[in-house]
């Protein structure tokens, strides 16, 4: 026992913080475990009444633990007068470095997948007038890239629109010479009904 008490005086470590410990440990152990009842409780209330998959409401009720669970390691923490500040600092800066991290790596990829379903649908070609809605923003196609479609104004200016605007907005396409299969079948003269007498024939046939 005086070796522990020496071991304790010279990290400067008190009874009182160890005992303050454990009761906070043991309170939250208590809490957090009514609160899982209670939250799995209203789980079955929102699968039934909003009818939100079980993953979802499982993933929900594991954030709310963890981040009880995070607060209590921060009040732990503050008993043992570790300096909260840098930690706070620390976590804001990585929250923010992984959240535009993945903001720009989500806009290129949406981008780059654009680019690829519009290569395979072409909505438009080169040389056809695109004007994207409600913003009325309209030019001439003269070029596109992985990440931005490039439409030349009646002025000179260019445009420079990112692929994936395509598939959130309304667009139109002036100039569009090509014609659809459907218009090109509509088109032809219908030789099949040449070929099949009408009523009129077949009645006089029979007369």
């Amino acid at each position: 026992m005086d070796q522990i008490a020496n071991w304790l005086d010279q990290h400067h470590v008190s009874i009182s913080m160890i005992v303050l410990t454990i009761v906070v440990l043991i309170v939250a152990s208590i809490v957090l475990l009514r609160v899982n009842r209670l939250l799995r409780g209203w789980a079955h209330y929102l699968e039934t009444r909003l009818h939100l998959p079980y993953e979802t409401v499982a993933t929900i009720i594991r954030l709310v633990i963890a981040t009880l669970w995070l607060l209590t390691g921060v009040i732990v923490l503050d008993i043992w007068g570790v300096a909260l500040g840098g930690f706070w600092t620390l976590l804001v800066s990585a929250a923010t470095v992984v959240g535009v991290g993945f903001l720009a790596t989500w806009a290129m990829v949406s981008n780059v997948t654009a680019n690829l379903f519009i290569t395979l649908w072409r909505p438009f070609r080169y040389g056809d007038t695109v004007e994207l809605l409600p913003e009325k923003l309209r030019g001439r196609l003269i070029d596109r890239n992985l990440m931005f479609t490039v439409l030349r104004e009646e002025g000179g200016s260019v445009i420079q629109v990112p692929n994936n605007l395509f598939f959130q907005k309304i667009f139109r396409v002036f100039d569009g010479n090509e014609r659809s299969l459907f218009e090109a079948l509509e088109s032809k003269p219908n030789v099949s009904a040449g070929l099949r007498p009408g009523r009129e024939e077949i009645s006089a046939t029979a007369r």
